[in-house]
């Protein structure tokens, strides 16, 4: 965009360097009365003044007043009268009277433009680096010369026209014939107006064109000087062209301010205006860039140059209107933020008069004031004193700061905490018994230490929270527990599990500086609970992760810890929290995963897991109920033998947990569900035949007869338990009536389904797991050997066979993919085995001259433990014997070199497998008495144990069958 500066100190610096004797005088007239008087569409008042009008372009180049700046144009005009016809003038352009005169001069120095082109009758200021070519022009001046032609620089090829300092370091450096092939042929013969230092200041008379080169340093051109091409003045071409120059010039008026300021100083200062000059002022002032305004130049056909300077116009109102457009819409924008947000304060303030509404810190002080009355009284001195001092910053900060919503945050978590609001606690033992024995069967360990926390709270007067770990497998309804112990407690209940948790802030909380900081899991819990002492459920305690942010384990402490947790740092609140009176409940599937520091601050109760008949009882009782109101099955229309449980639990359900069990119920419901809406379907698309739907089936089609026996087929295919009343009222007082007793009548039609052993596989499929026990009666060299696994405990059968026998070829293979432990426990066994052969047959050398070949079945199954070495002795000692073991007898224990039974773990997880397997004959080691005489009376009922403390007495109830005491 071209910018005019008309300023009294920039004009009058310019007249008094160019022409100090020239006298300035403003005239009234307007640029378009100029193009009306040049068209002769108006009459000129006689006048007589010289005005001179200055113009400067807006470059962009950051260059300052270099020879990039604004061109400024001074126009002076002599007016005279002219006739009422319109005809020309006498009037003499404004330049500056020299001699000779400027279409004298044929040779002339070549001064480059970079950035635009000097057009006729406009100044602009360059700089000369050149001292030889400065010194030229300083000559010519002095020597009432002074004329030069100014040529518009090509752009260098591959580069991009960027009017920068570094492009015109470059023009400054370029000489020569170099600078001679770069410029343009047609340029402009410039008057050289002033020199103050290295600016130039040039004023522009008429075009030239280069013929050749004269010298090189400086550089010297010969020129010819153009000339417009002849035109037709009255030409209504050219006249229409010019009037939508002015047209056009009129219409950026009225959206650029800018513009406005260039025509009307020009239109003050300018004398004689016609076509030529009027395309030239155009291009000149536009923002077009330099190699369009070289073409208006070069260009010197009139009609021509006046339609490439109307594009150039036209291109520049478009801008205008762009720029319009944009101004607009974000002044709209900024004047609708700033409207509103001055009503809103308005709003504000005449709410404030009216005492209707306080502003919003005092609102938000107001509010966190009243959440924490009602538990002032018993909220913590030092508490107190952070949320005071907290509230009182929040009046000092500014509501747009990041501080203040981090303030208002934390208060927010510091007021909605239950400070020492406890929910009343039930300490009767009896109703307790009666709510953990509604929600589960069995679990008399579980149950009986909760009846026992109750208990010391009811004679204490106040309970204190302990950590109590439920391990076992999965399934066995650990989390339900900690549901049950709540309720039983009537304490309020919550879970969070922690499983594959790697991250201390989720339990510790983050620093409140940090974005979207929160409190960790514990304050969360209280906030969600409203009290002091929930009921904290931990799931997979033993799963727990380690990452880069640190080691949950090790903030567990802190949370866990009776001694610690009374004053529990949040590192979000950073005020001591009261945790002393929560009972944490954690679950875990094996405890050995569980670190030993938190480990030590738990007291752990093992679900080991239920037999069957324990198993048939939930079934019955929770499962069954559970599954057949989740699929809208009623009691009376289904029947699930006990046949079929067992035949579930034995064949598809074999896992220590009944969460598989309860999923083959819900799927055996599920498939009575179905079963049902088919049948009633059915029945009621035969029911709703009317009484003499016989007589119109013969008349129908086949395809509707044969339709119609295959309804009745399905009916009297289906047995029906029940009696179906299919009593008709003879006489029925409407359709509605009779349609409502159809309706009834289908309902009853539904057979009631019965699942037994014969149609269970229907239900579930093919059974999944067949009887452990391999064999009826053990082979040479086979012991049964009990397990415990994660899932439960098992029953192991440990063979050994002999693989080849010669004279010192005594040696042992091992597979099954055992662990290291099981691995030494075998080459324990063999050495014992040996020991104990020779003491009792001294003549037998079959383990020095036997390579043995021990195995475990399921050999895709890892299996590693401490339990299976008596087995592994006596599996070796009854092939050396060929002796097979006594028949029902499992065994587990850990022996030692010199024969010692060592106490094992697992024992009510190996007595249901044992049971589950019909062995009735177990051998335990002596120091596991303990935990066998704690298994209830279901579990331990029709077994007969064996308590051993050294291997002999082992052989004796394996393999000595003649022994009559056995110890028990």
């Amino acid at each position: 965009m071209l910018k005019l500066v008309f300023s009294s100190s920039y004009r009058g610096h310019c007249l008094n360097t160019v022409a100090p004797r020239l006298r300035v005088k403003s005239d009234s007239n307007s640029l378009f009365d100029a193009v009306g008087r040049l068209t002769g569409l108006t009459r000129r008042s006689p006048t007589n003044s010289l005005s001179r009008a200055f113009f400067c372009s807006d470059s962009n180049d950051g260059s300052g007043s270099g020879s990039g700046s604004q061109p400024v144009v001074e126009v002076e005009v002599k007016g005279v009268e002219s006739d009422s016809d319109g005809s020309d003038s006498k009037a003499s352009s404004a330049i500056v009277p020299t001699y000779p005169r400027p279409e004298d001069y044929l040779t002339v120095l070549a001064l480059p433009l970079p950035h635009r082109p000097l057009f006729p009758g406009f100044y602009m200021p360059i700089y000369v680096k050149d001292p030889k070519l400065l010194a030229a022009l300083q000559e010519s001046r002095k020597r009432q010369a002074p004329y030069a032609g100014a040529f518009l620089l090509k752009d260098e090829p591959g580069t991009e026209s960027s009017p920068s300092s570094e492009t015109e370091k470059s023009v400054y450096d370029i000489k020569g014939k170099e600078l001679f092939n770069r410029l343009h042929e047609v340029g402009t013969l410039a008057q050289i107006s002033s020199i103050q230092g290295d600016q130039v200041v040039l004023i522009g008379h008429r075009r030239l064109r280069i013929t050749e080169m004269v010298s090189e340093d400086p550089l010297t051109v010969k020129v010819d000087h153009l000339k417009e091409k002849p035109y037709d003045k009255d030409d209504d071409v050219i006249k229409a062209t010019s009037f939508e120059v002015i047209s056009t010039l009129r219409d950026v008026l009225k959206t650029s301010s800018l513009w406005r300021d260039h025509v009307q100083t020009y239109s003050q200062h300018i004398g004689d205006f016609n076509f030529p000059r009027l395309a030239d002022f155009g291009a000149a002032i536009s923002g077009a860039n330099k190699l369009q305004c070289q073409q208006v130049l070069e260009e010197l056909d009139v009609h021509k140059r006046l339609q490439l300077t109307l594009e150039l116009v036209k291109k520049e109102m478009e801008i205008s209107k762009i720029q319009e457009s944009i101004a607009k819409a974000i002044e709209e924008k900024i004047s609708g933020e700033q409207r509103r947000y001055l009503l809103n304060e308005q709003l504000k303030a005449i709410k404030k008069e009216l005492g209707l509404e306080t502003d919003d810190k005092t609102a938000l002080s107001a509010k966190f004031r009243e959440r924490l009355e009602p538990n002032r009284e018993k909220c913590p001195p030092h508490v107190l004193q952070v949320i005071e001092e907290e509230l009182t910053k929040l009046q000092l900060l500014e509501a747009s700061s990041s501080e203040f919503n981090v303030t208002r945050n934390y208060l927010d978590w510091l007021t909605v905490l239950p400070w020492g609001n406890y929910s009343d606690e039930n300490f009767d033992v009896i109703l307790a018994q009666t709510i953990l024995d509604e929600d589960h069967y069995g679990l008399a360990d579980v149950k009986e230490r909760i009846l026992e926390f109750i208990a010391v709270g009811k004679l204490r007067g106040t309970s204190q929270g302990k950590i109590i770990c439920l391990s076992g497998p999965p399934g066995v309804g650990k989390t339900s527990i900690g549901r049950s112990i709540a309720r039983a407690l009537n304490r309020k209940f919550f879970r969070f599990s922690v499983g594959g948790l790697s991250d201390v802030a989720e339990i510790k909380g983050h620093r409140r500086t940090y974005i979207g900081a929160m409190p960790g899991k514990m304050v969360q819990c209280l906030k969600n609970v409203g009290t002091e002492n929930p009921l904290v459920l931990i799931d997979e305690i033993d799963k727990l992760g380690r990452g880069h942010a640190g080691d949950p384990a090790s903030a567990l402490l802190e949370l866990l810890d009776p001694e610690q947790n009374a004053n529990f740092l949040d590192h979000y609140l950073d005020v001591p929290i009261d945790l002393s009176k929560v009972l944490f409940v954690c679950t875990a599937n094996v405890v050995d995963n569980i670190p030993n520091p938190l480990l030590d601050r738990m007291e752990v109760i093992a679900i080991a897991g239920y037999i069957t008949d324990e198993k048939m009882h939930i079934a019955r009782d929770y499962l069954e109920k559970t599954a057949r109101e989740a699929c809208g099955v009623k009691p009376e229309q289904v029947e699930v033998t006990d046949a079929a449980l067992l035949g579930l639990i034995e064949n598809y359900c074999r896992e220590a947990g009944v969460r598989n069990l309860q999923k083959h119920i819900e799927k055996i419901y599920r498939k009575i569900a179905l079963r049902l809406v088919r049948e009633g379907s059915s029945n009621e698309s035969v029911m709703v035949q009317p009484a003499d739907a016989k007589a119109e089936v013969v008349d129908e089609s086949d395809h509707h007869a044969a339709a119609n026996k295959a309804d009745v087929e399905v009916e009297t295919s289906v047995q029906v338990d029940t009696v179906q009343t299919n009593d008709q009222p003879k006489d029925p007082k409407n359709a509605a009536d009779s349609k409502e007793l159809q309706e009834t009548e289908a309902t009853k039609a539904v057979e009631k389904v019965v699942v037994d052993t014969s149609n269970l596989a229907d239900f579930v499929g093919k059974p999944v797991f067949h009887a452990e026990r391999i064999y009826d009666q053990t082979p040479v060299g086979v012991v049964m050997g009990l397990a415990w696994t994660a899932m439960g405990g098992s029953t192991l059968y440990i063979e050994t066979t002999q693989v080849e026998q010669g004279e010192g070829k005594g040696a042992l293979h091992l597979t099954g993919q055992l662990g290291d432990v099981m691995k030494e426990s075998a080459q324990i066994a063999h050495t014992l085995a040996r020991a104990i052969l020779l003491e009792k047959e001294p003549a037998n050398p079959y383990f020095a001259n036997s390579k043995l070949h021990l195995h475990v079945p399921a050999g895709a199954t890892p299996k590693d433990g401490p339990s299976a070495g008596c087995t592994m002795i006596t599996s070796m000692l009854s092939l050396a014997m060929k002796k097979p073991v006594r028949k029902d007898l499992a065994m587990t224990g850990e022996v030692t070199l010199t024969g010692k039974i060592l106490p094992i773990g697992g024992v009510k997880e190996k007595t249901i497998a044992a049971k589950r397997s019909e062995v009735r004959t177990i051998i335990f080691p002596a120091a596991n008495r303990r935990d066998y005489d704690e298994l209830a009376p279901n579990v331990t009922e029709g077994l007969n144990v064996h308590f051993v403390d050294d291997y002999s007495q082992i052989f004796s109830l394996a393999l000595e069958y003649d022994v009559n005491t056995m110890v028990n």
